[in-house]
């Protein structure tokens, strides 16, 4: 029972993905760095298992950097996020990208310590980042484990040509 596939996102995702950013984020829209995505146009990455997606992976690539938007898993422990973050590894490969990266916020233990123990390093704070954000959405001031919400943590893995 396990056992999940992985695919591209494609055109019968669509609204999938924009209902399942806008249960996971609380918008059909994603806003970090002050820019704002929406998920269900860009490209990305399905875990599928019996059926049921079951992760989401969306990217953007800039140049030589490919930044992965959002990840979600709906069943944690399983692989999905290590398997997601595989596939848009080798996509950034492919394309020719220096680095992979994201944004997170500093309350987000599970992702900081996801992301590190899979390689990626801390390299940016951006102080009080979520004040912008808040003036499009509604985020709260308290975040997980009551941590205040403010700022935004870049990590990045720097790619070195072999996928995996």
């Amino acid at each position: 029972m396990s056992e999940f596939s992985i695919r591209p996102v494609g055109a019968s995702d669509r609204e999938w993905v924009a209902r399942f950013i806008s249960e996971r984020w609380g918008a059909e829209f994603i806003v970090a760095h002050h820019q704002v995505y929406h998920c269900k146009d860009l490209p990305g990455f399905v875990a599928v298992q019996q059926q049921d997606r079951v992760g989401l992976l969306t990217y953007e690539i800039t140049g030589d950097g490919c930044e992965i938007v959002s990840l979600d898993s709906t069943r944690p422990g399983m692989g999905i996020g290590t398997g997601l973050l595989a596939a848009v590894k080798v996509e950034a490969l492919k394309a020719g990208c220096g680095r992979l990266w994201l944004v997170t916020t500093n309350d987000n233990m599970n992702a900081l310590r996801f992301y590190q123990k899979r390689g990626f390093v801390l390299v940016k704070v951006n102080r009080n980042a979520i004040e912008f954000a808040r003036t499009l959405k509604s985020i709260p001031l308290i975040g997980a484990e009551g941590i205040p919400l403010r700022d935004e943590i870049e990590l990045e893995m720097i790619l070195d040509g072999i996928a995996g």
